[in-house]
């Protein structure tokens, strides 16, 4: 619903909105998620808030150097980019792209009834993590987002194999599904792991209420071939230039702060927007931690 505000009202609203959006993040900040559990203090506890996004980003980035969630971070299996990969040639057509992109599937066929065993996820660059497989009817089930009309993927099977992920540790061969499409000789092949739990953040977020400098981030999209900038999910509301999301990098992590630009005073919808926002880095990301200068979290594809 559109709703006509003062810029005032209008920005209070944008950051309800922001933070009702991203109340999962924050809250998961606080309270862990399952990984690593945390009780010590925060490494870095100022005397007093940090107010500058250069001092949050620094109070970040220090929590983390050294800290056990570092040490969880780099032994874990975190996706950056999309763990599902599509027939050869992409998709037929707007009709089949439809269907796919709203989650319109169509089962006509079996598949397999029993999980399998459990599997290795291995990376390129040297390592491997042992991982519970998912069912192919779990995965299956994550795929399909909606049942009502309209134009459908029909999946007939599926097979056991693996898939190219890229991950938080570079690219790793993963174990996946293999489904079989109706129109398509190649299949839809999506990981059959899920990601490791996240740590718990060593730092505690920076508030509760985001604001035009200092705001959440969402997901990240992908990451570059070469690792040289990264894609990430920003919001900003209906009168500012958009948002911007600066970067700390050390040699550890690379910490994201994201901001809005241009906030501008008259009369203005109190929208929520969402933008991709592509951040070029100085050095590619490796091995280091992308994290959110916000909530104190890392960053991964899906979260």
């Amino acid at each position: 619903m559109h709703t006509t505000t003062t810029t005032t009202t209008a920005t209070r609203a944008v950051r309800l909105l922001t933070a009702l959006a991203l109340s999962a993040v924050t809250a998961a900040a606080v309270t862990g998620c399952g990984g690593e559990h945390h009780t010590g203090p925060s490494k870095v506890r100022p005397d007093r808030p940090v107010t500058r996004p250069e001092d949050r980003a620094r109070q970040v980035a220090d929590a983390w150097d050294g800290s056990a969630a570092a040490a969880t971070w780099r032994k874990g299996y975190y996706p950056m980019a999309d763990a599902v990969r599509l027939p050869d040639g992409g998709l037929h057509g707007a009709a089949d792209r439809h269907a796919y992109e709203t989650g319109t599937f169509e089962l006509r066929g079996t598949l397999p009834a029993a999980p399998r065993p459990g599997g290795v996820v291995r990376w390129q660059n040297g390592g491997s993590l042992g991982m519970p497989i998912l069912s192919a009817r779990e995965v299956y089930t994550a795929l399909v987002r909606d049942s009502g009309p309209g134009p459908r993927l029909t999946v007939t099977g599926a097979r056991p194999g693996e898939t190219t992920v890229v991950t938080s540790r570079g690219r790793a061969t993963v174990p996946a599904w293999l489904f079989t499409v109706r129109g398509y000789d190649t299949p839809l092949r999506i990981a059959a792991v899920s990601p490791s739990p996240l740590p718990r953040t060593p730092v505690r977020p920076l508030g509760p209420e985001p604001t035009d400098e200092q705001a959440p981030l969402g997901e990240v999209v992908d990451v570059a071939p070469d690792g040289r900038s990264v894609t990430v999910r920003a919001t900003h509301g209906s009168c500012d230039d958009g948002p911007v999301v600066k970067t700390l990098e050390t040699a550890h992590s690379v910490v994201l702060s994201a901001s809005v630009a241009g906030a501008r005073d008259g009369i203005c919808p109190s929208n929520l927007l969402i933008e991709r926002v592509r951040v070029t880095l100085k050095s590619p990301v490796g091995g280091r931690a992308l994290l959110d200068a916000f909530t104190g979290r890392p960053l991964t594809h899906g979260q």
